[in-house]
């Protein structure tokens, strides 16, 4: 990249009286707006490693996840941080929201609606729409609609957004519409565009000149292994047992010899980012014709993968390693639990699998030496229980159970972690434009704040002299609680303290996997940055990767790491969401029942519990009438004035559902004494 010589810029002129101001030398900088319920926003620029602050009366008529321009007008200080004001949209996230309409002032003459609001089901975006009479499609009180913004509001001029209501989707107690309601409300693509599938079908014919050049293992053993449920299979495993320890190969599906860089397939996929799971649907970044088909390594069929092959001591160490173009022909489409069975013995599945029962098995041990270097080395294993969500026919919520994570699931997880890192090291070392998988330390006070709690459980974590995190200690924390009643909150709570990984094209460590460098390469057809950096294996490969060609990826790599990471937040957020309304929907069925639980949460408006399904609900402390309680110094606990009863962070309580609203997606519970 180009490098600006001479002396460093300055990013605000002083006044005379001593503040900043933007004047002819303010430094424009461009990034994404995060919106926060209470007005203000922050900026990551490009590129970029500090945030900026934007105050309520500086954000114009920015929305959550629009790309803007900013000024800087107050450098970053001690104990301050940096601040902006957003002067330019260069592009809107969204031109339509979901949200729920509340009529206005209806004519007593008439009694028809006067106006209305359309308040947001996305939480981003704190301000509602306003519509006219004119202009609602005759929308009902509490119908779910779809409104296009014809104006955007301006806060710093106390000026609202206007709209015009599109769609009427209903209410949210019609099937489907709670989900519809979600993935409309963070504007995610529904259908792809007719010439991204037109594109698709004519990328995905065969083409024998593919072949060309590839390292040949259809004679290999290899084959997949995932849930019971999946539908795309872009990882596939191989394995040999050698007389100084192991070669492993890990064959990822090679996406981007059917997406080409450029092509409408190609901006699609990044304009969707990475694909998203829902409880009733998959919302996929790529057609199915190449996402459920050609890309996918379905059993019997010959597949194009990248192939990294790593040959590994007796102690599971990477001592060589190769990344090849090849093309694979899986043996067999496996699953978690019929792995398991296999590795438990099952007599049954090891003579109806005889290739492959001894190469699980060796697999499972090369598994855990790998993870047991990993720990050595500081990297978490967070083994928190996962809520899986079983829809009835009707799409209705019939079940809410914890998703079953074994032995199988986690030899996958640990292949595809050291091949990750494998590639990731390797680029690195080459000084070639990448993506990497980053993980800042944790928040030094929340670390602090963590091991003040745990000596209540009679755990204790050293911290640096520094103050920062030990890596080691956590592990060691981790083991520590390991079936203990106090298991689930401390896990959750370290899980708090961490930093959200993101992508960028700057190397750097993973703090939670404790590792210098680590890449996405694992999941080509469902994220974005695995598909890119498989174009810049391939272009090394082949000996195409000009100085022209690093001098383009340098340029492009920080803008697809910055949206990458956003795409990926929302796809989180709109998963959590789905699965929280669905879990409300499922205690409505429940009210009266009585449930034990843990206090996962303790707030000045109420403590919030946790049932063994992962469910979580509110006790309101205005429901709480046997005392006047209040929020203990240390926010831990809340304490009653009278009766001096205390409930603290991790007690086990025992609770009665006694509301759960679709409409606010809130479950209330009552504690039973």
């Amino acid at each position: 990249m180009k490098k600006i010589k001479g002396k460093k810029h300055k990013l605000y002129e002083k006044k005379s009286s001593g503040k900043g101001s933007r004047g002819k030398k303010a430094l424009k900088l461009k990034g994404t707006f995060f919106a926060t319920r209470a007005g203000y926003g922050f900026v990551k620029p490009e590129n970029g490693k500090e945030e900026y602050y934007i105050p309520p009366d500086s954000t114009g008529s920015s929305m959550h996840g629009d790309r803007v321009e900013i000024h800087v007008t107050r450098p970053q200080g001690r104990g301050r941080s940096a601040e902006a004001e957003v002067v330019r949209i260069i592009e809107r996230a969204a031109e339509t929201i979901v949200g729920t309409f509340e009529a206005g002032n209806i004519s007593r003459r008439t009694g028809e609606i006067a106006y209305g609001f359309v308040i947001p089901d996305n939480k981003h975006y704190t301000d509602d729409i306003f519509v006219s009479r004119e202009r609602s499609k005759g929308a009902s009180d509490g119908d779910k609609v779809v409104v296009r913004i014809t104006e955007y509001g301006n806060r710093s001029r106390k000026r609202k957004s206007e709209g015009i209501i599109t769609e009427i989707l209903g209410t949210v107690d019609t099937p489907g519409v709670d989900i519809t309601s979600i993935v409309r409300s963070y504007g995610l693509p529904e259908r792809f565009p007719k010439e991204v599938l037109i594109e698709a079908d004519q990328s995905a014919h065969p083409d024998e000149d593919r072949l060309r050049g590839r390292k040949d293992l259809r004679d290999t053993v290899t084959f997949t292994i995932d849930g019971d449920d999946s539908k795309d299979f872009d990882d596939a495993v191989s394995l040999t047992k050698t007389s100084g320890g192991y070669e492993l190969g890990v064959h990822i599906a090679d996406v981007s010899e059917y997406v080409r860089e450029g092509s409408l397939l190609d901006a699609e996929a990044l304009r969707r980012g990475t694909s998203v799971y829902l409880p009733d649907r998959v919302i996929p970044m790529l057609p199915e014709v190449l996402s459920n088909d050609v890309c996918s390594l379905n059993p019997g069929e010959d597949r194009l993968t990248l192939s990294c092959l790593m040959k590994l001591d007796e102690k599971g160490r990477v001592k060589r390693s190769r990344i090849t173009e090849s093309v694979i022909r899986s043996r067999h489409r496996m699953t978690y639990g019929r792995v398991q069975k296999i590795l438990d013995g099952d007599e049954e599945l090891c003579a109806e699998y005889s290739d492959i029962a001894d190469t699980l098995k060796e697999m499972a041990a090369l598994s855990r030496l790998i993870r047991h270097r990993r720990e050595k080395h500081g990297a978490l294993d967070f083994d928190l229980p996962e809520a899986e969500i079983v829809l009835g026919a009707d799409g209705s919520t019939e079940d809410v159970r914890i998703r079953e994570r074994n032995d199988a699931t986690r030899l996958i997880e640990d292949f595809m972690l050291l091949a990750n890192e494998t590639v990731a090291s390797t680029f690195f070392e080459m000084n070639i434009p990448f993506l990497y998988r980053v993980h800042e330390e944790p928040d030094e006070e929340g670390i602090r704040e963590l091991a003040l709690f745990v000596t209540r459980f009679g755990c204790h974590v050293k911290l640096k002299k520094d103050g920062k995190a030990d890596g080691k200690e956590l592990v060691k924390l981790l083991r520590d609680t390991e079936g203990s009643e106090a298991e689930r909150l401390i896990h959750t709570l370290l899980l708090r303290t961490m930093a959200q990984a993101r992508y960028s094209s700057s190397p750097g460590g993973h703090f939670g996997l404790a590792m210098e460098h680590y890449s996405h390469f694992t999941s080509p057809i469902r994220r974005y940055p695995d598909l890119q950096i498989h174009r810049i294996i391939k272009e090394y490969l082949r000996f195409s990767l000009s100085e022209k060609r690093m001098l383009h990826y340098a340029a492009i790599l920080g803008e697809v790491a910055e949206k990458s990471s956003f795409l990926e937040r929302r796809a989180e957020d709109v998963e959590r969401e789905a699965d929280k309304i669905k879990m409300v929907e499922y205690m409505q069925s429940h009210i009266g029942d009585e449930y034990d639980g843990i206090i996962s949460g303790v707030t000045e408006w109420g403590i919030y519990v946790e049932l063994p399904n992962c469910i979580e609900g509110m006790v309101p402390l205005r429901d709480m009438t046997d005392d006047y309680y209040e929020l203990a110094e240390d926010r831990h606990q809340i304490i009653g004035r009278a009766l001096h009863r205390k409930y603290t962070l991790g007690d086990p309580v025992r609770v009665k559902c006694v509301r759960a609203d679709k409409r606010t997606c809130e479950t209330d519970f009552e504690i039973r004494y």
